[in-house]
């Protein structure tokens, strides 16, 4: 896809690899060595990869853009674009491709491990390479990895609405505040929050957003807008839950589906819960997204019940 066939999402940073090893518990107990009796898996698909297969899968005309390596981690980044039609602007890092390692337990919570040194701190998004592709999207979703922070003022100029992930935020770490206060949607989980509801209209009252959604797992989500805070009961998941890596992502692109398509945010919000739900299901190694069928087949009714 080239930006004359325009876009509707552009996604920006978040690529990368990951090394997935199953453990028999989390935490871990301390010993000299395990054996991984299941296997040790290398995939492509960091967060702004997940976001992107999530939007293609639901018919979304996507394009990510992000820094990649001339590496194996690159080149298996750039297979799974091409393997699902995504379009992907790779520019050069010499540093490497961004890859992490997960531990996944049995119940499918996960502990990633980032590798950080796979950016510089010069690194940014060319103007004229970012400018083009943003002002030719209705929307672009900002990941928070290195240097997205840097192309924040840009994207303020386009006038593109902006949407961002704040993943674990404890609501005090600095890094994330520019990306908090400067999208019209934020997603962050509840995980590292004491107080989210505080957390939540703190974001509203001092930024842009108009809608701010927290995901609590297995309790739902809390969506904010209009100064009202809605809980969002959690979806039924279709299989048994596998893994939770990708589930906010999957929430992320399921709620901007709904949103482009000019549906209520709670509607939204209860895309997100269902496509969350599904990708807790998915085997850690693989990168399956729900479809739009599945995804308006499965949407949770007030008890969390799918209704189809």
């Amino acid at each position: 896809m080239t930006v004359r066939d325009g876009i509707d999402v552009l996604v920006l940073g978040g690529a990368g690899v990951d090394t997935i090893v199953p453990v028999p518990a989390l935490p871990l107990p301390y010993a000299d060595s395990y054996m991984i009796d299941s296997g040790i898996r290398t995939r492509a698909g960091q967060t702004g990869d997940f976001v992107a297969l999530g939007l293609a899968a639901l018919g979304l005309r996507v394009h990510h853009l992000d820094l990649l390596g001339d590496d194996p981690e690159g080149d298996l980044v750039r297979t799974l674009h091409a393997e699902h039609g995504i379009a992907l602007t790779a520019l050069p890092q010499p540093a490497g491709t961004k890859r992490a390692v997960n531990l996944v337990g049995p119940d499918g919570r996960r502990l990633s491990l980032y590798d950080t040194s796979r950016a510089r701190p010069g690194d940014r998004f060319p103007p004229e390479v970012l400018r083009p592709l943003a002002s030719a999207g209705r929307h672009v979703h900002v990941t928070i990895t290195h240097p997205c922070a840097e192309a924040l003022p840009l994207l303020l100029e386009t006038g593109v609405p902006l949407s961002t992930d704040l993943h674990d935020w404890d609501g005090e770490n600095p890094y994330h505040e520019p990306f908090a206060l400067a999208a019209d949607l934020v997603f962050l989980s509840t995980t590292a929050l004491s107080d989210p509801e505080s957390t939540m209209r703190r974001i509203a009252s001092r930024g842009r957003a108009r809608a701010v959604v927290a995901t609590a797992g297995a309790k739902g989500a809390y969506l904010l807008t209009n100064g009202d805070l809605t809980h969002i009961p959690p979806a039924t998941p279709p299989a048994p839950i596998t893994d939770s890596n990708g589930a906010g992502d999957a929430f992320a692109a399921a709620f901007l589906y709904g949103h482009l398509n000019g549906e209520p945010p709670e509607r939204c919000a209860r895309h997100g819960a269902v496509a969350g739900a599904y990708a807790c299901t998915v085997p850690a190694d693989r990168t399956d997204a729900i479809t739009r069928d599945a995804l308006l087949g499965g949407t949770a009714d007030p008890a969390g019940r799918a209704i189809g």
